[in-house]
């Protein structure tokens, strides 16, 4: 089952299932969006528009999904809202966007998602300036964790809604670029994480 397919099959639901559980953590990593005012910010696989009521004012906003029905949703929240945001269809993994056009990407519950989370993450850091922030909140395993139950699930869920078996280290190594400042445990004992990364100026 394709990611386009079973999210517009997930779109009518996915509120209910996502909405209020992550509310809290995703007011927290959008406030560091305080700082870029004026600046313009990618939000990629920005869903049914989850973010947008907790969105700060002053940057300019380009907000991307991959599955029609889900940005449907999302344009009817941006429909009520006073930002300046701008929402078109995109893959997270093949993005149009020039080289360094962002000064900061927002990768919220999406490098789980995606088939291919590496070259997600090397396509928010192409788009991205030097100096520029990703701001990441999602579920992943640490090196070496068993996680059992996570792994004997992800051959299921996965072709369906989201991987269980994502190991963030692995894909920072991906990305050399990248620089960690920040990674710090949110919810559910540590597999959701809020991540902060820098772009190394050359």
């Amino acid at each position: 089952m394709g990611l386009k397919f079973s999210y517009t099959l997930l779109s009518p639901i996915y509120d209910l299932i996502v909405a209020s559980p992550t509310e809290n953590i995703r007011t927290k990593s959008l406030q560091r969006l305080h700082d870029f005012h004026n600046k313009r910010v990618l939000i990629n696989g920005i869903g049914s528009g989850l973010d947008i009521p907790f969105l700060p004012a002053g940057p300019l906003y380009t907000c991307t999904d991959l599955t029609p029905a889900m940005l449907k949703r999302a344009q009817q929240r941006a429909d009520q809202s006073d930002l300046d945001l701008h929402l078109e269809l995109a893959d997270a993994m093949d993005l149009t966007y020039k080289d360094q056009m962002y000064d900061a990407v927002v990768l919220h519950l999406i490098l789980a998602v995606v088939p291919q989370p590496v070259k997600a993450l090397q396509e928010a850091s192409r788009v991205l300036k030097p100096g520029g922030k990703i701001f990441i909140l999602d579920k992943f395993i640490k090196p070496g964790q068993l996680a059992l139950a996570r792994r004997l699930l992800n051959p299921f869920i996965r072709h369906i809604a989201t991987r269980t078996d994502i190991v963030f280290e692995h894909l920072h190594k991906e990305c050399n670029e990248l620089k960690l400042l920040q990674d710090e445990p949110v919810l559910m004992n540590g597999w959701f994480r809020s991540i902060e990364l820098e772009k190394r100026e050359k």
